[in-house]
């Protein structure tokens, strides 16, 4: 189906847009260029739809005080590094860098006023996609690089929405991109505990005291992180005191996607399955997500109401011996595809 358009609000005096993809099966995507933000996955239900995703239905409510005091970063692409860098400090080719602290004394998903807090330009969108960019300074952050980036989503009839990412540089950089859409497959009438959880992964980064991972890796082995077999979530969330944020390896990045975890709600029948090219993710249970945020609907979000799998390269990449994918670099093109496949 054609790709409609709405306006969704005005940022720093410009107007924002809200682009919906639709696919035969009635499957719904909204997109809007302000961080280049899935703001809505939608699936048909009985009589009517649901919501499977955390986000809002008007640009005014990224900025609300609930939502901007608990930075949840609802649905957005994150960079220029996602996840975290161990006391805001790297090296590249012998030189320095410090980059904004903005999680306690880590740099968090690129900093302060990092790609989630910019209008991406619209290059495309037509047929089942679209294609957003954007340009990075010099400086930009106090990374190093004029870094031109880019996402392209494609809603297909098979129920996928498929991510590409691209950058080029003219120095070198740390690049890590990724999308921090939450999902209940339950259409937030309940909590996670619930959906179960499958994570093809034999060893997760083992955090520091910041929550930072510095080298070691953990085997899951005999810990509530095994979830090979699967798992109802509840189960390994009473094990534990501020649930999974957990960054799972997979080895070794791949040029095509595999399949690396699935998550199911028994109830509703609706599963959903992430295949990926990155060398692994990142999954987080939504502890630290506000009750008071909700969508205009009233579907309600908050701790344990939502998960996010955040596809990526390793957190701290740039500061961990052996990791040669962390840095982008003149001449070399970033690519990454992520999948998320839907039944219902």
């Amino acid at each position: 189906m054609p790709i409609t358009t709405r306006t969704f609000g005005s940022f720093r005096g410009r107007d924002v847009s809200l682009y919906t993809l639709e696919n035969a099966n009635g499957m719904r995507v909204k997109i809007t260029p302000y961080g280049a933000t899935v703001t809505s996955i939608s699936l048909p239900s009985g009589d009517g739809r649901v919501e499977i995703t955390a986000g809002f239905d008007t640009l005014d409510g990224y900025f609300s005080e609930a939502y901007t005091g608990n930075a949840p970063y609802f649905g957005c692409t994150v960079g220029r590094y996602a996840s975290r860098i161990k006391d805001g400090k790297f090296s590249v080719d012998g030189k320095d860098y410090q980059v904004a602290v903005n999680d306690g004394s880590n740099h968090l998903h690129g900093g302060v006023d990092a790609f989630d807090k910019r209008i991406w330009a619209v290059d495309r969108a037509d047929g089942n996609a679209i294609t957003l960019s954007l340009r990075s300074a010099d400086g930009d952050g106090g990374y190093p690089g004029n870094l031109s980036v880019s996402v392209t989503y494609t809603l297909t009839d098979d129920n996928e929405l498929v991510m590409d990412y691209g950058g080029t540089t003219d120095q070198a950089t740390p690049l890590s991109l990724t999308n921090h859409t939450y999902f209940n497959l339950s259409g937030f009438r309940e909590t996670i505990h619930d959906h179960r959880a499958t994570v093809a992964a034999d060893a997760f980064l083992q955090p520091d005291a910041t929550n930072v991972p510095v080298g070691e890796q953990t085997a899951v082995d005999g810990h509530f992180t095994d979830l090979r077999a699967g798992a109802r979530l509840g189960d390994r969330l009473d094990r534990t005191e501020t649930g999974f944020e957990t960054y799972y390896s997979f080895g070794e990045a791949t040029d095509a996607v595999r399949e690396v975890a699935s998550f199911q709600h028994p109830d509703s029948g609706r599963a959903l399955r992430v295949l990926t090219t990155e060398p692994g993710a990142l999954f987080y249970t939504g502890y630290f997500t506000s009750d008071d945020l909700r969508r205009d609907n009233g579907d309600r979000f908050g701790r344990y109401r939502a998960f996010c799998f955040e596809t990526s390269r390793y957190p701290n990449g740039p500061n961990l011996a052996g990791v040669d994918d962390a840095v982008l670099r003149p001449g070399d093109t970033y690519q990454s595809r992520t999948i998320y496949a839907l039944t219902f």
